[in-house]
């Protein structure tokens, strides 16, 4: 009885007691130690090869440098994710330019589509385009105050006949109150507000939120 209570806790001791290391992971210290201790224990009538040992000391310099370069990308990368949103913020009341005028029509679906303008007016046409720059369908445009005006294209072309899905351009072309003339097309908004989504920066063009990082200009006006 006494034999099996003894091996019964010795085996639950084992169990319980913690692994260590348990990923099996080696970091520069542990293969600083490794060395040390082949170093303690190598046969003094067979020393270890001094080519063998710079290897392996450059071997721990390499791992030491690797190991200091990752912590400074970590550190870069958390500077320039701060960097992001301090940009992000001060571009509040700026205008962002995504860099395309594009949008999609899906057959048997409307396309809805916002527009701004930086100055009230009076008249002016919407052009619905095809890849060459073609003018399909032609909006007219009545007096609209300064500022994003929504807008719906049924996806028919002038004639009234209904267009094939896919990719086609917008723009604008309008008369200020003053008498002049401006243009404008889809992609450029007013940067609203700024939001801060799983370390992403989000702006607010229009209506819609869309990644900081996808905007290819910033203008004062």
């Amino acid at each position: 009885m006494a034999i099996n209570s003894v091996g019964a806790n010795t085996a639950t001791s084992t169990a319980s007691s913690p692994a260590v290391n348990p990923k099996g992971i080696l970091g520069k210290d542990d293969f600083l130690k490794l060395l040390l201790l082949e170093l303690k224990y190598q046969d003094p009538t067979s020393p270890m090869d001094s080519e063998k040992i710079l290897s392996q000391t450059s071997q721990l310099a390499g791992l030491e440098a690797s190991e200091n370069t990752n912590k400074a990308l970590a550190a870069l990368a958390s500077s320039l994710g701060a960097s992001m949103q301090f940009n992000g913020i001060a571009a509040i009341g700026k205008i962002a330019d995504t860099g395309s005028n594009a949008v999609a029509l899906t057959k048997g679906q409307n396309v809805d589509f916002q527009l701004y303008f930086p100055d009230n007016v009076t008249t002016g046409k919407i052009n619905i385009m095809d890849v060459d720059g073609k003018v399909l369908r032609t909006i007219k445009v009545g007096a609209t105050d300064a500022g994003v005006a929504k807008y719906t294209w049924d996806g028919k072309a002038d004639n009234g006949s209904l267009l094939s899905e896919g990719t086609y351009y917008v723009d604008s072309s309008y008369s200020k109150v003053d008498g002049s003339t401006g243009t404008t097309r889809i992609g450029r908004y007013p940067i609203e507000s700024i939001k801060f989504d799983a370390g992403k920066t989000l702006a607010k063009l229009g209506s819609s939120y869309v990644d900081f990082s996808s905007i290819k200009e910033i203008t004062g006006n």
